[in-house]
């Protein structure tokens, strides 16, 4: 088990901690309201985040019982997604967003229609956790670090708000670029 998390380790670590809109949130929240308002959409992001992990673990679990040849080709499909996301990473542009509500609800909805999120999850189990012929236990106790460091994350960049807000301002470009080089070398592991 700990091959395999070392394994999705990288990616996992700059997916969950990269800026995204989980993380973003909870920057502005804590950066704009303050600890005690922004606990209710870091709460909400959690809750919405751990109905996602159900509903991918079920989803890969029961894909690789029942139609378990497709799951070696969703790793392509997963390694294509890291690939993309690096891509986009690399090349995106900064932005400044100062329009969001800060509720529990807000948080929950943002994390159960974030897209990155659906895939990230779907990678790490297709391509990393059932490859490894992992069973449903060793997948829950995986999916438990998955939410776990996620939800570090988040904690993280509502904690430093505007003084990491500022680092990466000032540093984007060469940060965005260490990241997307990262990320193709989890693609090649996937690959190789």
């Amino acid at each position: 088990m700990l091959n395999v998390l070392l394994s999705y380790l990288p990616y996992a670590l700059i997916t969950t901690f990269t800026p995204g809109p989980n993380n973003l949130m909870s920057l502005y929240s804590v950066s704009t309201a303050g600890w005690s308002k922004a606990r209710n959409v870091i709460l909400g992001i959690s809750a919405g985040f751990s109905c996602l992990i159900i509903a991918a673990l079920l989803f890969c679990h029961e894909l690789s019982v029942y139609v378990p040849e497709l799951v070696k080709y969703l790793r392509y499909a997963g390694a294509a997604y890291i690939i993309w996301l690096a891509y986009h990473i690399v090349f995106s542009v900064q932005s400044d967003s100062d329009s969001h509500p800060i509720s529990f609800t807000s948080g929950f909805i943002l994390a159960v229609s974030n897209v990155k999120v659906i895939l990230y999850l779907i990678t790490i189990f297709t391509a990393y956790i059932i490859p490894s012929e992992a069973g449903l236990y060793d997948m829950i106790l995986h999916a438990a670090f998955i939410l776990t460091i996620s939800a570090v994350s988040w904690c993280m960049w509502g904690a430093i708000g505007g003084i990491l807000q500022r680092f990466l301002k000032r540093y984007y470009r060469p940060f965005n670029i260490s990241m997307g080089i990262i990320l193709l070398w989890c693609a090649y592991q996937i690959l190789k």
